[in-house]
């Protein structure tokens, strides 16, 4: 055991593990809980404990000795982080913030009350009330809660589209038509200063609705990348308090910004930022837990992220294309370490960087055509931890 500080992260999926390789530079203690025994952050962890996420004494148990309180996923109990912050523990996100952007209705409407541009939405309840608002169609229907990865959102383009939609509380969300999908990072401290991030471009697969891969710095105007800074600001302004705000923007054919939802914690769309930046989004959470001096958000060189998502069904993972992938320079692979492999499952990713936009492209090419994880055995690389290149 170590003698310094203890953060208590409520989660330990990829992210939670990724945090937990750059925390191990530093003398803290994480210590994680997850509801999965096999979860990415158990072999990194001081101390790892399996547990319902959402259940209150067992969070609250879990980080009674803790100094500081994270969560590397929404899904957690906000009445834990209440009784924890009162009991004098840091928690970031606060559970103010987290309980408003758990719930997609609660998230939409304070866009809407903070005068932040977003998409035209209604709340509906059911079949009759998405029918009473069909103006809005084309849309897209969102569980209020629960979803996660493109799970929980189904796109209606008229009524035909309406036989199987979800029950129960949602969001109908007019659809934009959209030019890029971009995101910008912001780290806000106690006194409430805040940094940006460099726009990204995120590109879709639209058959899994994930991030297939991202661009950074994205390919928009400098006029366009000073507005979706000062959006994705405004968004962690209005929230006002400290922390990590992944913040999803659309872009939209005629040039209007739009606020899609955002994201209290690490986020997918800053994975580049442990190669492409001096200081990596989760260098930057890390600072914030423990009220550290923010570090340097600037974009070293151009980068890509291609996320590495399981193909050919369910079994033992195993990368194919690595070793086309690691003759490219300044290439990075990350694998997450975990033991199955699933159609449509976050398995990795690979970060390129490169000299020029046109390089950029070439690796970025070759990593999507040669690399892949598949089940089955594969003679030369074992899905366990990170290589880099």
């Amino acid at each position: 055991m170590g003698q310094g500080p203890v953060i208590a992260l409520l989660g330990g999926g990829q992210l939670g593990r990724m945090f937990l390789e750059n925390a191990l530079r530093y003398n803290v203690r994480v210590h994680v809980l997850d509801p999965d025994p096999n979860a990415p952050c158990r072999s990194l962890a001081e101390r790892f404990v399996v547990g319902d996420l959402l259940d209150h004494d067992t969070v609250v148990r879990f980080a009674e000795h803790a100094d500081v309180v994270g969560i590397e996923i929404e899904h957690v109990s906000t009445s834990a982080l209440d009784a924890l912050q009162r009991a004098g523990k840091r928690v970031i996100p606060d559970p103010s913030v987290l309980r408003t952007i758990q719930d997609k209705g609660l998230q939409k409407q304070f866009y809407l009350d903070h005068g932040i541009p977003t998409s035209p939405f209604a709340f509906v309840n059911g079949v009759s009330e998405i029918t009473a608002v069909s103006h809005l169609y084309p849309a897209f229907l969102k569980l209020r809660s629960g979803g996660y990865d493109g799970r929980g959102v189904m796109a209606l383009n008229d009524h035909t589209a309406l036989e199987g939609a979800f029950t129960g509380p949602c969001v109908l969300e007019q659809r934009v038509d959209v030019a890029l999908e971009l995101a910008v990072l912001v780290v806000r401290t106690d006194c409430g200063d805040q940094i940006t991030y460099d726009p990204v471009e995120m590109v879709f697969d639209p058959y899994l609705n994930l991030v297939d891969h991202l661009q950074a710095p994205a390919r928009i105007d400098a006029r366009t990348s000073h507005a979706a800074r000062g959006l994705a600001a405004r968004v962690a302004e209005a929230f006002g308090a400290p922390g990590l705000y992944a913040v999803e923007l659309f872009l939209s054919r005629s040039g209007e910004l739009l606020v899609n939802e955002t994201a209290p914690r690490a986020h997918n769309s800053g994975h580049h930022t442990i190669e492409a930046c001096a200081s990596s989004q989760f260098d930057q959470l890390l600072r914030a837990y423990f009220g550290w001096p923010l570090g340097d958000p600037t974009l070293r060189s151009p980068a890509a992220m291609i996320n590495l998502v399981g193909t050919g069904g369910t079994g033992t993972p195993a990368v194919h294309g690595m070793g086309d992938v690691l003759e490219l320079p300044g290439t990075f692979i990350h694998l997450y370490g975990k033991g199955e492999t699933r159609t449509g499952r976050k398995m990795g990713h690979i970060t390129v960087t490169a000299a020029d936009e046109e390089g950029l492209a070439l690796a970025l090419a070759v990593v999507k055509e040669r690399c892949r994880i598949v089940p089955g055995p594969e003679k030369t690389t074992a899905m366990t931890g990170n290589s880099h290149a």
